[in-house]
C-alpha cells in the first residue's frame, strides 16, 4: 500500500537484538501482588475489598468511577493482606492506594462473563462494555481506557482501525514477539474492535525490521479482505498514534484534534489480544507481556507477568544484573521514566524494564546551544525546540504554548540529537506539567468562587424570605399599601 513521509525523525541504535529472537516466558507468581488502582489515565478506580478478603482470579477488586477510568481485577486467587493508603509503591513514584494480594497457589477463577459467541451479530456497544468491564487500556505505554475510544464511532464518522504494531522504541521487542506468537488473536481482536467502531478498513502497521512479525500477521490477515498490511520504514518516532496516522493516510492531525477527526482511531497490538481474551473467553486483563533488556540485565526475555508482581522479582527472572545499571527505565529508552525503586509493580501500561549501563545512557552534563538547528531539523511535529527552550527557562510559559509546546509529543529525538546534550525534552515536560498544575488550579479557583457565589445567593434568598416573614400582615378590612 502507498505510504507518506514523516518529516523529521532519528534513526538511533536499536539494541533489538538482545530480546528479539527469545520467545514469551511465563514468570511464576510472586510471593505478594501490589495493584494499584491507579494503572491509566483519568481517575482512580474505587477499591470494593479490605484486608483479610479471599478473592479469585479474575475478580473485580477496584471500580473505575466516572468514564475515563478502569476497573482492576485479581490476577491470581488469594488473600488481601493490606489496602495500602499513600504512600505505597508505583512505578510513576507518586503515592498510590494499593491493594496487596497474598496468592494461593490455586489459581482459581472467579466467575467470569459469558463469552459473546458471535461479537459481529451483538450491538456494539455491548462490545464496549465488555472491553471496559474487563479493565484493558491502551497497553503501548498511554493507557486510555480502551472502551472510551471504541465509543468514537458514536461521535465521528470513523473509516480506518490503525493496529500499531511499529514498536520503534530501541530494546523493545514484546509486540514484535506477540505479533510473531499470538497474530490469529491479534486480527481477531482488532476485527472485533473495528466492528465496535463502525470501521469498514483495518491497517496493521510494523516497521519493516519485524520480518517474522509481517509474515505471521499476513498469514493471519489473508482471509479478511478489510484488513490491509503497511510494512513501515524504520525511523523513530513511526510509533507515535499521529505520526503513524499521517505514514499511513497521508493526513496530519491538526493541532488540538484527534485522529478520530480524520476517521481513524488507533490501538496497540497487545490492546487487540486483549479485547480478543475479553470478548471471546470473558477474561479481563491480568497479564501483560513485559521486555526485560539492556546491557545490564544477564538474561534478556520477553516474559508474561501477572500485574502487581513487582519488578525486582522480574529482573531476578532474568538472571538479575550482569554489571551495575547506572539507570532503570519502565518503557522505552526516548520516552520511558526512570523507576523510584525496584519494588514498585508491573502496571497495564508498562512495555518495559532496561537496565542502562553508563556507556548505553552516554550521560553527560549539557553545554552552551551552539544554535545548530539539528533540534529543528529532527523534529517530527515540526517545532522549533530550541526557542520553546528558551521561552521555559525565562519562565515564559504562555510563549512556549504560541510555540507549539501542547503539540510536542515527547519523543526526545531533540535531546538524542542535540550536541550539547541539552536535555530539551525535560523543559518541555516540565511546562506541560507546570501548565497542568495552573489549569488545575484554575479550575479549582472558579470552583470554589461558583461554591461561594452560590452559597452568597441562597443566604439573600434566605433572608429575603425571613424579611418577608417578619413583615406585618394588614389588619381585616386595611387596605396594604
Amino acid at each position: 500500500m502507498k505510504l507518506f513521509p514523516i518529516r523529521g525523525g532519528i534513526h538511533p541504535d536499536y539494541h533489538k537484538e538482545l530480546s528479539g529472537d527469545c520467545a514469551i516466558e511465563a514468570m511464576p507468581l510472586p510471593a505478594r501482588l501490589y495493584i494499584p488502582v491507579q494503572q491509566h489515565i483519568g481517575a482512580p478506580a474505587e477499591i470494593l475489598v479490605a484486608a483479610g478478603d479471599v478473592v479469585k482470579k479474575g475478580q473485580l477488586i477496584a471500580r473505575r468511577q466516572g468514564q475515563v477510568s478502569a476497573h482492576h481485577h485479581a490476577p491470581t486467587s488469594g488473600t488481601v493482606t493490606a489496602v495500602t493508603e499513600v504512600p505505597a509503591p508505583h512505578p510513576s513514584g507518586l503515592p498510590q492506594s494499593t491493594i496487596v494480594i497474598e496468592p494461593d497457589g490455586q489459581e482459581e477463577w472467579a466467575a467470569l462473563p459469558e463469552p459473546i459467541a458471535d461479537p459481529f451479530a451483538v450491538a456494539p456497544e455491548i462490545i464496549a462494555d465488555r472491553v471496559a468491564e474487563s479493565g484493558i487500556v491502551g497497553m503501548g505505554g498511554a493507557t486510555f481506557p480502551s472502551a472510551v475510544k471504541l465509543n468514537l464511532g458514536i461521535r465521528y464518522q470513523i473509516e480506518t482501525l490503525l493496529i500499531n504494531g511499529a514498536e520503534c522504541e530501541p530494546y523493545l521487542t514484546c509486540d514484535d514477539r506477540l505479533m510473531r506468537e499470538h497474530a490469529e488473536a491479534i486480527i481477531d481482536g482488532a476485527r472485533i474492535m473495528a466492528y465496535a467502531l463502525g470501521a469498514p478498513r483495518i491497517v496493521v502497521a510494523i516497521e519493516e525490521n519485524k520480518p517474522h512479525a509481517i509474515a505471521a500477521i499476513t498469514v493471519a490477515a489473508e482471509a479478511f479482505s478489510q484488513i490491509e498490511i503497511a510494512v513501515l520504514p524504520v525511523k523513530y518516532p513511526m510509533g507515535s498514534e499521529r505520526h503513524l496516522t499521517l505514514a499511513v493516510t497521508g493526513q496530519e492531525t491538526p493541532a488540538r484534534k484527534l485522529t478520530a477527526d480524520l476517521g481513524v482511531v488507533v490501538h496497540n497490538v497487545a490492546t487487540a489480544r486483549a479485547v480478543h481474551e475479553a470478548v471471546r473467553f470473558g477474561r479481563p486483563l491480568i497479564r501483560r507481556v513485559v521486555t526485560v533488556s539492556g546491557e545490564g540485565i544477564r538474561t534478556p526475555k520477553n516474559v508474561e507477568v501477572a500485574l502487581g508482581a513487582p519488578v525486582t522479582e522480574l529482573i531476578d527472572f532474568c538472571g538479575g544484573f550482569s554489571q551495575r545499571p547506572e539507570r532503570i527505565i519502565q518503557g522505552g529508552p526516548m520516552m520511558g521514566t526512570p523507576l523510584p525503586n525496584l519494588d514498585v509493580p508491573v502496571v497495564k501500561g508498562m512495555s518495559g524494564i532496561l537496565a542502562l549501563t553508563a556507556v548505553e545512557i552516554n550521560d553527560r552534563p549539557a553545554d552552551p546551544c551552539i544554535r545548530c538547528g539539528s533540534c529543528v531539523n529532527i523534529c517530527a511535529c515540526g517545532l522549533t525546540p530550541v526557542e520553546l527552550a528558551a521561552h521555559i527557562r525565562h519562565d515564559d510559559l504562555d510563549g512556549a504554548v504560541k510555540l507549539g509546546l501542547l503539540d510536542c509529543v515527547s519523543c526526545g529525538s531533540c535531546s538524542w540529537v542535540c550536541p550539547s546534550h541539552i536535555p530539551l525534552v525535560h523543559y518541555f515536560n516540565y511546562a506541560k506539567g507546570a501548565l497542568t498544575a495552573q489549569d488545575r488550579e484554575q479550575r479549582k479557583t472558579e470552583r470554589t468562587k461558583q461554591l461561594v457565589e452560590a452559597n452568597t445567593a441562597r443566604q439573600a434568598r434566605i433572608a429575603a424570605q425571613r424579611a418577608a416573614a417578619r413583615k406585618p400582615k394588614p389588619a381585616a378590612g386595611e387596605v396594604q399599601p
